[in-house]
């Protein structure tokens, strides 16, 4: 388990393994968890077995399980959106809770150990995010962490039948050795 006086009791934060596949899919199924996801409805087990065996590789690349009472209550993932050189200093964030999860300092918990990953393991100077503009929840937790608003993309996912908008968030380190002024 975590020892880590600022994670909630009870919770152990780890690499995400192809045998976590039941819980993951069963979190991915919950109604209120998918429609903030660009995820499909209902992928199964074995769909989530082979996803999370090909997320568990070295590198940049950190799929994360946050475990409470042995169960897979959120998974957050740092990924490299492109194997370009040139964006090589980027990655994708991203964070999904179970309800019962939510407001307890799981995705704070989450949030800190992927910034850890990203600021003193994988040298990443630029995290990139987009959440479902009515998502006021995760917007403060992205926020609370340093992610700054970068506009507003209009129809962005189909969710329930309609599309809805995102906003694109992301967190600069400016401070990082060697990194670059914005232009």
């Amino acid at each position: 388990m975590s020892t880590d006086p600022e994670n909630p009791p009870n919770l152990l934060l780890r690499r995400a393994r192809a045998d976590d596949a039941r819980d993951v899919a069963a979190l991915m199924s919950e109604p209120g968890v998918y429609a903030q996801t660009l995820q499909m409805p209902h992928a199964s087990e074995a769909w989530w077995r082979e996803r999370l065996a090909a997320m568990d590789k070295p590198g940049v690349e950190l799929q994360l399980a946050a475990e409470r009472d042995g169960r897979v209550v959120g998974l957050a993932g740092l990924h490299q959106p492109t194997p370009s050189p040139r964006r090589r200093h980027v990655a994708g964030l991203g964070i999904t809770l179970a309800r019962e999860a939510q407001g307890q300092g799981v995705g704070d918990a989450m949030m800190r150990a992927l910034l850890q990953h990203a600021d003193e393991w994988a040298g990443l100077l630029r995290l990139e995010l987009t959440v479902y503009a009515d998502n006021a929840r995760a917007i403060r937790l992205y926020e609370r962490h340093g992610f700054e608003r970068e506009g507003l993309m209009r129809g962005y996912g189909l969710r329930g039948g309609a599309y809805v908008d995102c906003v694109a968030m992301a967190r600069w380190r400016p401070g990082a050795v060697g990194a670059m002024a914005p232009l």
